[in-house]
């Protein structure tokens, strides 16, 4: 492809018959990785699984480090990063591409099992930003850890097989809901209605909660205290499919932002090593702020780069903030792209369009650019001039209208240390949504996109 940016051809426009062969192939590996990857916990099991098998081994193991070697740091199997040592000192700079594996959800309470007129259910609290309407009447799965009052854990994972049971949060039937149609989107559902029927059957003696408990206890040993001690999300439990007549496009749960993180990881995966240090960073947290010990706030990066540091003879703090003004890197989180049938909230000229390669976003924040990294140009001629030279198709888009639209990703923390820092994702229609949906051609350029930058000078 020569034409890498354009505002009128599209990336299938662009493409010969071999680059379309590649996106659909692409497009495969990724919808199993979606379909395997469903929460957070998931994702940093299979992208450690696949890079152990590709010859990474944990950072903390390692004595020395040269260039060539692979290694990684498992933060609490919520957040991984993958490095691959360059030619240069680590000091000398990093090329970072940084994503998350977080994704909205529901999350159970910490006392969820309740029961009212024989319908036993779960109390939910949402994680991200949701439209609540959203989130009835369709499949869910429940995933994640259970610890016992013995210290045992339980992993649970019901609802993604085809013969496992699956729950649902019930909405007003239409006959019924004259006062709630006349409520706001935002009014019609509550966030403590989100609350799916999980049984109904008891025993003649039994009340339907407690054959549900006795069943915890038979099946998993799992009693009512032991959920406050659990980690349990309700995601959707549908696959992922092909979307259109021409499978151009991709509809799951959780592309915001597993399109980035699979991009990220087969990019490092599949890059040839470089000059300098390149490091896969997939993050937790980042749907709710990046707090907590798996969010970009806490200070496992800075662990981990000072870690490559120490591994090469530097141990300083002054080490590490030099480090990190000599790096660079792809703020690797998806971006809205304009709607056909919600044109008045994008500004055409300024929005991304849907199969039309990665989109670079120079600011994002809202209200006048608050919380927004705000690429500087030199930097932004880097990337172009890099994607430009490996034939990658990109355009650049903002975030809605001015005062329309915003939002924040983990690259203003990044630049707080002195990095140069771009957002650079895949744009996606339906963003947050339970199903939500992106461009193959999108998807497969992201990947081609950071596979450059990391081979780049």
């Amino acid at each position: 492809m020569k034409e890498t940016y354009s505002r009128t051809k599209s990336v299938w426009q662009r493409m010969d018959e071999t680059e379309r062969k590649a996106v659909m192939d692409y497009g495969e590996k990724y919808k199993a990785f979606l379909d395997t990857a469903r929460t957070e916990r998931l994702a940093a099991k299979e992208i450690i699984r696949q890079a152990e098998a590709k010859g990474f081994k944990p950072v903390y193991d390692m004595k020395s480090l040269k260039a060539g070697d692979k290694v990684y740091w498992n933060q609490k199997d919520k957040s991984v990063i993958l490095a691959v040592i360059g030619e240069e000192p680590v000091h000398e700079g990093i090329k970072i591409v940084g994503s998350h594996i977080d994704s909205p959800r529901l999350d159970l309470k910490a006392n969820p099992v309740h029961e009212q007129e024989g319908v036993v259910y779960f109390r939910t609290h949402y994680y991200g930003g949701i439209k609540k309407y959203q989130w009835t009447c369709i499949p869910l799965a429940l995933i994640g850890v259970v610890y016992t009052k013995d210290g045992r854990k339980v992993e649970i994972n019901i609802g993604l097989k085809d013969s496992d049971p699956v729950f649902y949060i019930s909405d007003l039937l239409i006959h019924m809901a004259q006062d709630q149609m006349k409520k706001s989107l935002a009014e019609g559902i509550t966030g403590e209605q989100l609350q799916p029927i999980i049984a109904t059957n008891s025993d003649e003696n039994q009340k339907p909660k407690e054959a549900l408990m006795k069943m915890f206890k038979d099946t998993y040993g799992i009693e009512e205290e032991d959920f406050a001690a659990a980690e349990l999300e309700l995601v959707p439990a549908e696959k992922s499919r092909d979307v259109g007549f021409d499978r151009s496009l991709i509809a799951s749960y959780g592309q915001d932002d597993r399109v980035c993180s699979y991009a990220n990881l087969e990019a490092i995966l599949d890059a040839k090593p470089g000059v300098k240090t390149q490091a896969a960073l997939l993050t937790d947290k980042e749907e709710i702020g990046s707090y907590g010990n798996t969010g970009m706030e806490s200070s496992y990066f800075v662990k981990f780069v000072m870690k490559l540091l120490s591994l090469q003879g530097q141990n300083t703090i002054l080490d590490f903030y030099e480090t990190m003004e000599n790096s660079e890197m792809l703020s690797a989180d998806v971006n809205s792209c304009l709607d056909p049938m919600f044109p008045e909230v994008s500004e055409k000229d300024n929005a991304s369009f849907l199969g039309y390669g990665i989109n670079l976003t120079k600011y994002g924040g809202s209200r006048g650019k608050a919380g927004s990294n705000d690429a500087n140009a030199e930097f932004l001629q880097k990337i172009r001039t890099i994607f430009n030279e490996a034939g990658v198709c990109w355009q650049i888009g903002e975030l809605g209208k001015v005062d329309q639209g915003g939002g924040g990703t983990i690259a203003f923390m990044m630049a707080d240390w002195g990095a140069e820092v771009v957002d650079c994702g895949t744009a996606m229609l339906s963003m947050h949504a339970p199903y939500d949906l992106l461009s193959k051609a999108d998807a497969y350029e992201t990947y081609l996109a950071y596979k450059a930058f990391f081979e780049s000078k």
